[in-house]
């Protein structure tokens, strides 16, 4: 993978003023390559039919890759991305650490003529919603945001106004009334179920919709009943549900994350350290008569207070026995 001469070929571009990419081979691969970096700080944007690639030598990671739409109805996530690594070897690259998930979509169709529910049918733990119409007819249901996201909406409407997908018209069989209902999960969520990488994903996806279809949200059948949780499941859901359970999965509810019980000591430690902070800059002003002591001033007397304990001879071994002791239980 040589970074230098891309970045000539990139240079090339601009200056040429072309606003086309430029058609290059890199390995087993052919790409457009961009004439210009990216919005998150990449300077390299390749593309082809199956991926969308941000690349830089030295970023990190040196790669964020995007899944096409059309790649992935027609090939399938996993072997996508057996073809990326294979893609990467044929350029002398190799993995240092495995790949991490930091979202993924999942999607059922449907044809729904005419559709019999309102956003009211819709019983979901999401605080937030929204609903999305166009000529008076309504187009979109949303519901959450973040990393959990449910949108189910008319892909046919949305194909004929802006995405022009029209091939997944083959893949249905109809060009009318197909409506989508699509799962946006972040990396927070699918970590609690400890999804990070394709491995996992493919292991675990059944245990992720089932919370999601069970638990998260249901579309049920308006009744006179005032509390909506006793609302019989519309069919639709009946269906969505009966295809889920039958996905394999390790049966996870919620994995425990040792690096969030980490991050979560590290919380507690640093607001410990902050109180302590306050007590040292209290200190320091009474024995100099200060009113005010900054937390600059404050760090600066600290680190010397610890030169002065600092023993190097058990520093290594301390810190050791606190790691080995963290690692097999004692917090």
């Amino acid at each position: 993978m040589d970074f230098e001469q891309l970045a000539l070929e990139k240079s090339l571009i601009s200056t040429s003023k072309s606003r086309h990419p430029k058609v290059i081979t890199l390995g087993s691969e052919q790409f457009l390559l961009a004439s210009h970096g990216t919005g998150s700080g990449y300077p390299f944007l390749l593309e082809n039919d199956a991926f969308s690639i941000q690349c830089g030598e030295f970023n990190k990671p040196n790669f964020y890759v995007a899944f096409r739409s059309f790649a992935l109805w027609h090939i399938g996530a996993s072997a996508l991305h057996q073809r990326f690594l294979a893609w990467a070897a044929s350029v002398g690259l190799m993995p240092y650490r495995p790949e991490k998930l930091s979202r993924v979509d999942m999607t059922f169709d449907y044809q729904i003529d005419p559709i019999d529910f309102d956003e009211d049918c819709f019983v979901s733990q999401a605080n937030k919603d929204a609903q999305h119409r166009k000529d008076g007819r309504v187009q979109t249901f949303r519901f959450g945001a973040g990393d959990l996201v449910l949108r189910v909406y008319n892909k046919c409407d949305e194909i004929e106004e802006k995405s022009a997908k029209s091939w997944f018209y083959a893949l249905w069989g109809v060009e009318k009334n197909v409506w989508r209902i699509e799962w946006q999960t972040r990396k927070e969520l699918l970590k609690h179920f400890g999804i990070r990488t394709f491995q996992d994903l493919a292991e675990r996806q059944g245990d992720l919709l089932r919370y999601l279809v069970n638990d998260h949200t249901a579309l049920r059948i308006r009744t006179d009943d005032s509390n909506r949780s006793r609302w019989p499941l519309h069919p639709l859901w009946v269906d969505l549900q009966a295809r889920v359970n039958v996905m394999e999965g390790l049966g996870v509810v919620r994995e425990c994350d040792p690096q969030s019980l980490l991050d979560e000591r590290l919380i507690r430690l640093g607001v410990s350290v902050y109180g302590y902070m306050k007590r040292l800059a209290a200190i320091h002003g009474l024995k100099r008569g200060y009113s005010e002591v900054g937390l600059e001033e404050t760090i600066e007397r600290l680190r010397k207070l610890l030169n002065r304990v600092h023993d190097p001879l058990s520093w290594d071994g301390d810190v050791q026995r606190r790691m080995d002791e963290m690692r097999l239980g004692q917090w």
